[in-house]
């Protein structure tokens, strides 16, 4: 049961990049004529191809756009967590987070915003009903799909997209989980934390989308990236099976 409405407060999305020269402006426009209030914070990894260069172009056209450099590729969730710590130390009081490619569409964004009125952390899920997923091929979608439910299974939690990078958090929810102690660098960070997010008691809210695969660029996710998600998901399953059993013989 949701309780009242919440107001939000000033919202930033951060946008990771790494070799996005040929996307960063494009997504910027649409995210800035989808939803003029909220702000942009892009975080660029070092890029080797010129996405820094961009990004303070459009900054430097744009206040309400800000540039972070990074000097090397650390991983999705180093970025992320670096972004967010920036975003919270500028007084932000909802962060979000969408990738720079256009798989995430500013122009739903304002579904994700109406949805945060009464949740903590909001996801734009590809996988409830109403979600879907454009130019995949059905082993991509069987990927997705097993993963999610493997990890939804092990760590005994409802979210059906856990893996999900379209999300918007209030400051409160962030500071709540305790940012210093993920140490999440790559794409198990969205895992990471939606889990800590449900173990604080907050409530989580998905809300279907349409992810499009990038036409532009080389996707970054790969199959290592994919077996370690998977292996540290196994141990943190796991843990928290042991955390549950011990909680049981404790109380009786």
């Amino acid at each position: 049961m949701s309780g009242p409405a919440r107001p939000l407060g000033r919202v930033v999305m951060v946008v990771p990049t790494y070799n996005e020269r040929d996307n960063l402006a494009w997504l910027v426009g649409r995210l800035r004529a989808a939803v003029p209030d909220v702000d942009v914070l892009v975080v660029d990894d070092g890029s080797p191809d010129g996405t820094g260069a961009v990004a303070d172009g459009l900054a430097a056209d744009d206040p309400q756009v800000l540039a972070l450099h990074r000097s090397a590729k650390a991983g999705l969730g180093a970025a992320y967590l670096h972004g967010f710590r920036v975003a919270l130390e500028a007084g932000y009081d909802v962060v979000g987070e969408m990738d720079a490619d256009g798989s995430h569409q500013p122009e739903q964004l304002p579904l994700l915003l109406a949805a945060l009125a009464d949740a903590d952390l909001v996801i734009g899920s590809r996988w409830v009903p109403g979600g879907t997923v454009v130019n995949w091929p059905w082993t991509r979608r069987m990927l997705s799909l097993g993963g999610n439910l493997y990890a939804r299974t092990l760590l005994g939690i409802p979210v059906r997209d856990v893996t999900a990078g379209y999300r918007l958090f209030r400051r409160s929810a962030l500071e709540r989980i305790d940012l210093d102690t993920v140490r999440s660098a790559g794409y198990i960070f969205q895992t990471d934390l939606a889990f800590r997010t449900l173990r604080a008691g907050l409530r989580v809210v998905e809300v279907p989308i349409e992810f499009v695969e990038r036409v532009r660029g080389e996707s970054k996710m790969s199959r290592d990236v994919a077996l370690e998600s998977l292996r540290r998901i196994t141990v943190w399953g796991l843990e928290e099976r042991g955390r549950r059993l011990r909680d049981v013989v404790w109380r009786r």
